[in-house]
């Protein structure tokens, strides 16, 4: 029984060894992983906001930027813009006259053009950009630049889109530059109620200089 116990130890001994002789296998690493790839797609393209003009005065000239929209014609619907001739170009009708118009009767005529080819078309013209028409503010104002004339806008409304005057601005000398005309405006005599006369429409070109 002695002899039993002592070969059942021997035996369990020399597992154990033959266990701590046996090489370690190294962990393993993880496979190489890429860096990631910024993502390199373009934002989908979307149509601006139209500009709010009056569809029934607004003047479209030059360099303006439209949509038009001709339901159930996708192909026949996108963004122009106005040729330096007055033109705009789409499919079906080619050339049509766009300067001069405002956007209803633009789309009248494109509705009649494309009536030769598809039976009652609906068309809807927007403008997205104006930019045959704009006026000019510089000096001691707090956004100075040029500015669409998108709708009858007087001196004192431009002064007041364009942030206001700064701290040391003369708003009683202002000049309206207009051609080879100087036009003098006294911002807080408007303000009193004073020579409201000199509180004029803007017209396209002009330049309001605060000194």
């Amino acid at each position: 029984m002695l002899g039993a116990k002592l070969a059942l130890g021997l035996l369990a001994g020399t597992v154990w060894l033959a266990a701590q002789d046996t090489p370690q296998k190294p962990p393993e690493t993880p496979p190489h992983q890429e860096p990631a790839k910024p993502d390199t797609t373009e934002p989908a393209k979307t149509t601006p906001l139209p500009v709010n003009v009056d569809p029934k005065t607004f003047s479209l000239g030059p360099e303006d930027v439209i949509l038009v929209r001709v339901w159930r014609e996708p192909d026949l619907s996108g963004q122009l813009v106005v040729r330096p001739d007055g033109k705009i170009t789409m499919p079906l009708i080619r050339e049509v006259d766009a300067a001069g118009l405002s956007p209803e009767q633009l789309t009248a005529r494109i509705g009649e053009a494309l009536s030769k080819y598809i039976n009652n078309p609906q068309v809807l013209v927007q403008v997205l950009a104006v930019r045959s028409k704009r006026y000019m503010i510089s000096g001691e104002i707090n956004r100075p630049g040029a500015y669409p004339l998108v709708a009858p806008t007087t001196a004192f409304e431009a002064i007041t889109l364009a942030g206001g005057f700064r701290d040391f601005a003369n708003k009683k000398n202002i000049t309206i530059l207009r051609g080879a005309q100087r036009l003098r405006f006294n911002y807080n005599d408007v303000v009193k109620a004073k020579n409201p006369a000199q509180n004029i429409l803007l017209e396209n070109g002009d330049r309001i200089v605060v000194r």
